[in-house]
């Protein structure tokens, strides 16, 4: 170590109040060897904290590391005369509470150990659950808040948070948090000479309002010298009877001994270096999480072809009248965050399931472009908005005509996205062969809610990414035929040898003939070969396989991806109307 390791200088100008994270409980201790012998080597941090309303402010100055540091241990206590200290208060004197606690101490008497627990209050308010060692913000794309850090035997050793999150909870409650905290550094060297600290002496000082303390003792004198040891024990108990009885003590039924000694041998010298400070942390009088103030930061978005833009705050009423319009790629961002989903509601139109609890009513113009009414943007969090922010574009192509049918018409469109026609016609084909051969179509379930988030014509941005989508939808449907069960209703003579899509071809071409099987599963083979086309991109048949999926290759590549969804999905409708649909008479 070095004499600015010992010194702290750089440590004692950082302060929580400007740090992301602030701790609410500290006891960190990191140590290497004997610390009463040379080459140790330790370092402690110890935090504590209070919050107090304003009110109690000039009390809570004096509060400093004897009162609200690590040895304070909050607790609930029940008085003789019925007065109750619930474990959330810190009191000054007895009886007078003029603080709250952030985390509280649970001691674990048959289990071991002391356990710390985060305020219930904060918890809920700023409304997180636990996963692991963190506690997370669902509603914000599962943000860690806050968390706590383990030693490696399981003990908890530090619990922090961090300071947007606890500068609104602390401006919702009108509270200031007082922070109380000391760090230790020690080394122990065999000479004071022939170490980095040789021109160190002890010494004092006040430095960024806070006690730096610099000690050096031989070890010797920390860890050694006189001891004395008295003991004494009763002589009236005959150990002999059933039930003894000691009478009261005095000097003729007692007896003692004593010894004393010195203990020394400890060589070298211990060099220590010791900081406290108080520290606080004070509120900016907005929390829009907890109280749902105002959010003075919100983006602005373009509303006119001349990429005027107005601010979120004007457009966040139900009657803006107003559409917004975004590149489709922020679809895919947000599916990609955890906790979104996307459902669809008509061929155009379906709506973004947010984390926050909202459902953002989307639909899709003729430009290929995302139109949203603008208060279904405006109302949302603003992490939220500034993710579509990002995406906005000028108005182009008109607002998507299935979305003013629900929401001007209040006529919707009776259409359906061919991304919900597709499971359910691969739902429909799986109870047919249910009941027509008493076989499972397919070797395992779906979850539908994800796969939908793959197969999606919003992943189709380019052509690798389309073929990526084949390979999705391939997945999906072939991958998962039950090849086992499919082959016993095969009278293929190589049935042994063929994949899951020739076998369900097989089994078609049975009642319909092979011409017309083929013809059917052209855009299923089409894809499959796509799939093969995305693991060699310069395959020379991946035109073959897009003209065989039926693509237009003059569409939109957003169009192009719907297409290939749609033509997969008539495929395995006309498989199950040709193999299970009862004649006419």
């Amino acid at each position: 170590m070095n004499q600015d390791w010992i010194l702290q200088k750089k440590e004692t100008r950082r302060t929580f109040s400007r740090s992301t994270w602030v701790p609410l409980r500290a006891s960190i201790n990191d140590e290497k060897g004997d610390c009463k012998y040379t080459g140790h080597v330790g370092e402690y941090f110890g935090c504590g904290s209070v919050a107090f309303p304003p009110e109690h402010r000039e009390i809570a100055e004096k509060a400093s590391w004897s009162d609200i540091g690590i040895g304070c241990t909050p607790q609930p206590y029940a008085y003789e005369d019925g007065y109750y200290s619930t474990i959330e208060q810190y009191q000054w004197n007895d009886k007078e509470p003029i603080g709250i606690h952030l985390v509280f101490e649970h001691p674990q008497p048959l289990v071991g150990g002391t356990l710390w627990v985060l305020n219930p209050d904060l918890v809920v308010a700023l409304r997180l659950i636990k996963e692991g060692n963190n506690w997370v913000r669902p509603e914000e794309n599962f943000v860690v808040v806050a968390r706590e850090v383990l030693d490696d035997k399981g003990e908890q050793r530090l619990i922090e948070i961090k300071r947007e999150f606890l500068l609104d909870y602390l401006a919702a409650r009108n509270l200031s948090l007082r922070l109380s905290y000391y760090r230790q550094r020690v080394e122990n060297v065999p000479t004071l000479e022939n170490s980095e600290y040789a021109d160190l002496e002890d010494h004092k000082e006040e430095r960024d309002d806070g006690r730096y303390e610099l000690l050096i003792r031989n070890l010797n004198d920390v860890f050694g010298g006189s001891w004395a040891m008295f003991r004494a024990w009763r002589t009236d108990v005959d150990e002999e009877e059933d039930a003894p009885v000691m009478g009261p003590e005095t000097n003729e039924n007692t007896d003692y001994e004593s010894s004393e000694g010195n203990k020394s041998g400890y060589d070298g010298i211990r060099v220590e270096g010791e900081f406290w400070r108080d520290e606080w942390i004070d509120h900016q009088s907005i929390s829009k999480r907890v109280r749902g103030d105002a959010d003075t930061n919100s983006p602005q978005f373009i509303v006119e072809t001349d990429s005027t833009r107005i601010a979120s705050s004007e457009l966040n009423n139900e009657d803006v009248g107003r559409w917004l319009w975004f590149r489709s790629s922020i679809v895919n961002e947000l599916l990609g965050l955890r906790g979104f989903s996307l459902e669809w509601y008509t061929a155009e139109t379906g709506s973004i399931h947010s984390t926050s609890g909202y459902r953002i009513h989307f639909g899709i113009n003729s430009a290929d472009f995302i139109t949203v009414y603008a208060y279904d943007i405006a109302r949302l969090p603003s992490w939220e908005q500034h993710l579509w922010a990002a995406h906005n574009a000028v108005p182009e192509g008109k607002v998507s005509s299935e979305l003013l049918d629900s929401q001007v018409k209040a006529q919707p469109a009776s259409t359906h996205a061919v991304e919900e026609l597709l499971f359910e016609v691969m739902g429909m084909l799986e109870n047919g062969f249910k009941q027509e051969f008493n076989v499972s179509l397919f070797s395992h379930d779906l979850d539908r809610s994800e796969a939908l988030k793959k197969i999606s014509r919003f992943e189709s941005k380019d052509q690798a990414s389309l073929l990526r989508l084949a390979k999705e939808i391939v997945r999906v449907f072939s991958d998962r035929l039950n090849v086992k069960e499919l082959r016993t209703l095969s009278t293929h003579a190589n049935k042994d040898k063929l994949g899951s899509n020739k076998l369900l071809e097989d089994i078609l071409s049975q009642k319909v003939g092979d011409d017309t099987a083929r013809k059917v599963f052209g855009p299923i083979v089409g894809a499959y070969d796509m799939r093969v086309g995305d693991a060699h991109p310069t395959s020379s048949k991946i035109r073959e396989a897009l003209e065989l999926a039926e693509i237009d290759n003059e569409n939109s590549f957003l169009r192009q991806g719907q297409q290939l969804i749609s033509n997969v999905g008539q495929s395995i409708w006309w498989i199950g109307k040709m193999m299970f649909e009862k004649p006419k008479k």
